[in-house]
This record gives C-alpha cells, sequence and structure tokens, in this order.
C-alpha cells in the first residue's frame, strides 16, 4: 500500500512539472497510463537533460573533477602552449600556472609571448603584472604597470588599477597609494577597492576618514541588488569591521 501511494504521487508531482513546464500534452498521457515505465521515460528524456544542463550542476560538475585532478587544465594548457606555440596559448598556460602558484614560470611565459606584434600588448603586460606581484615582487609588478601605462595611454582596468595601487602600497609608498584608491574606490566594480583604501586610512592613523569610507560603501551595499551583496560578502564583512 505505501509503495502504491509513493507510485502515486510520484506520477501525480510528474503530470504537474509537465503541466508548468509546458511538456507535450502526450506526456501526461504516458506518466498516467504507464504507472513505471511512463515516469522513468519522462524522467530520463526530459528532466535529466535539463538538471545536467543547470549552471549549478555544471558548476558542481567542474568542481568535483577539479578536486579530483587539481593539474588537469594545467597539464592542458601546456599541451596547447607546446603544440600551438601562439600568445592566446601561452597567456593562458601563464594564468594557470599562477593559479598554481608556479610565478616563475608564468613571468617566463608572458616574456616569451610579450614579443614581436604583442611586445607591448596591455593585457600580456597586466598578466606579467599580477604574476609578478603574486610572487611577492611589488617593485617588478609597479614598473611594469608604469611601462603598461607609459605604452597604452588609452587602455583601462579596475583591476590593473587596483593592482597598482596594491604594489604601491606594498612597497611603502603609502600617499601614493592613498591617492590611487581614493581615484579608483567610486568606480571599481566590488567592494575590495573602498575596503583597502579604508584599511590603509586606519593603518595610517585617519580613522575618522576610514569608517567613513567604510560606511558610505555599505550604505551603498544596502540598496544594491542581493547577488552583489552576496558576491562581496567578505569585503562587506571586512568593511563592518572598520566602523
Amino acid at each position: 500500500m505505501a509503495f502504491l501511494i509513493l507510485s502515486i504521487a510520484i506520477q501525480a508531482g510528474l503530470v504537474i512539472h509537465a503541466i508548468k513546464t509546458g511538456r507535450n500534452f502526450i506526456w501526461i498521457w504516458v506518466i498516467v497510463l504507464l504507472p513505471y515505465a511512463g515516469p522513468l521515460a519522462y524522467i530520463a528524456v526530459e528532466i535529466l537533460p535539463d538538471l545536467f544542463r543547470s549552471r549549478t550542476v555544471q558548476r558542481t560538475t567542474r568542481g568535483f573533477k577539479k578536486a579530483m585532478d587539481p593539474e588537469a587544465d594545467l597539464r592542458r594548457y601546456e599541451g596547447e602552449a607546446r603544440l600551438a606555440g601562439n600568445v592566446a596559448s601561452r597567456q593562458r598556460y601563464a594564468e594557470e600556472l599562477s593559479k598554481h602558484g608556479r610565478h616563475d614560470e608564468a613571468i617566463a611565459q608572458y616574456r616569451e609571448a610579450l614579443t614581436g606584434l604583442y611586445e607591448h600588448d596591455a593585457n600580456l603586460m597586466l598578466g606579467l603584472a599580477q604574476a609578478q606581484f603574486a610572487k611577492g615582487d611589488a617593485t617588478a609588478a609597479r614598473t611594469t604597470l608604469d611601462d603598461l601605462i607609459r605604452l597604452n595611454p588609452d587602455f583601462r582596468s579596475p583591476q590593473g588599477h587596483l593592482l597598482y595601487a596594491r604594489a604601491l602600497e606594498a612597497e611603502g609608498n603609502y600617499q601614493k597609494a592613498l591617492e590611487e584608491y581614493a581615484a579608483l574606490a567610486p568606480s571599481y566594480p566590488g567592494a575590495e577597492a573602498a575596503v583597502r583604501y579604508a584599511q590603509l586610512l586606519k593603518s595610517q592613523g585617519r580613522r575618522e576618514d576610514a569608517q567613513k569610507v567604510a560606511r558610505e560603501l555599505l550604505e551603498q551595499a544596502r540598496i544594491a541588488p542581493q547577488h552583489y551583496r552576496k558576491a562581496q560578502k567578505s569585503w562587506l564583512d571586512a568593511a563592518q569591521r572598520l566602523v
């Protein structure tokens, strides 16, 4: 009896699903008239494909694959760089190397790519600076960014601008770093720049200014979409600790 009730409940649920999602009306008859085969066929043909196409499942699958074999992408990009040897493949390989903490190798790949027509490519130079900073060489990163700005005066990158401010801060050039943070924070697509600005203000003894920047950021976040607050939660929590 319990199995029969469960079977009927499953059929009813699938019929409701078919109606709500606008499936072919024939599926309703299949589900009702074939109590076992019908629901199984509907699930296999209509539900499972949609489930595996969903972004959440795809992200979960990618995350599982990466956990099982964290260097799979690294090996693939290395093979592509060796076979193709073009700028795009070297750039992907360099980015992946940096993700794995192999910054010296990433820097070498960027330098190999920065030749010929791509000698002054802004995106490659930015990638090089990011690898240099991640390695712990703030001066090299700032120098690369200075060259990038000089050679590509029209290039705009919020990430590059933030990196420049962070490199200045890491070098101990706090006044210049504060100027860069102040210029960037209002337009940066996220909370990180404003929080780093407030944190540096506080470390320089300007507590009231730091609290003002943090409060303004939190006030803007309150009226921002929920997805923004969720994505920026760690930075907004850091801002809350500053007020």
